[in-house]
């Protein structure tokens, strides 16, 4: 993988693999990061349990990046299927990097990991959103290929549980 800064500055190595139950206690607080990004409490413990159910019952590939054994960042894959396609795709649902790295490689080194992850496992496509105000995100997206969907809208709607 890429170069990249470690957290003192200094050229190292940084590399992309999948994350394991090993890794809770350094991820949980770069995911509590990421959640907190999207306006949402600090939860660290949440995090961790959110993060260990997702691990424990495979519901989303999480990789890593790391450099001088320390986490730098990571994103989260769903699996699901195009029904038009009539094939596996992926949702890049989660990509956060440490504050103290960006602009570093970080972020570019986990795309391209999760364009990899997602050919190994016969996807045809990835699929994501982002704040239409994330100018960063979007230039990073672009840059490796990615292009704008300028066809459909994304709706929601929040579900009340009683």
């Amino acid at each position: 993988m890429p170069a990249g800064a470690g957290y003192d500055g200094a050229m190292t190595t940084l590399a992309t693999r999948h994350a394991t139950a090993d890794d809770l206690d350094a991820l949980a607080p770069l995911f509590d990061a990421y959640r907190r990004f999207y306006e949402q409490p600090g939860d660290v413990a949440l995090a961790s349990d959110y993060l260990h159910a997702r691990m424990e019952r495979r519901e989303s590939t999480i990789l890593v990046a790391e450099a001088d054994g320390q986490l730098l960042g990571f994103c989260q894959l769903y699996p699901t299927w195009c029904s038009v396609a009539a094939a596996r795709i992926f949702v890049l649902y989660d990509l956060f990097v440490d504050e103290g790295v960006r602009r570093a490689g970080v972020g570019r080194a986990l795309m391209l990991a999760a364009q990899h992850f997602g050919r190994q496992a016969g996807a045809v496509r990835l699929d994501l959103s982002t704040a239409r105000t994330n100018a960063r995100a979007q230039a990073l997206y672009e840059s490796l290929g990615w292009q704008r969907d300028e066809a459909y809208l994304v709706y929601s709607v929040a579900l009340a549980h009683d």
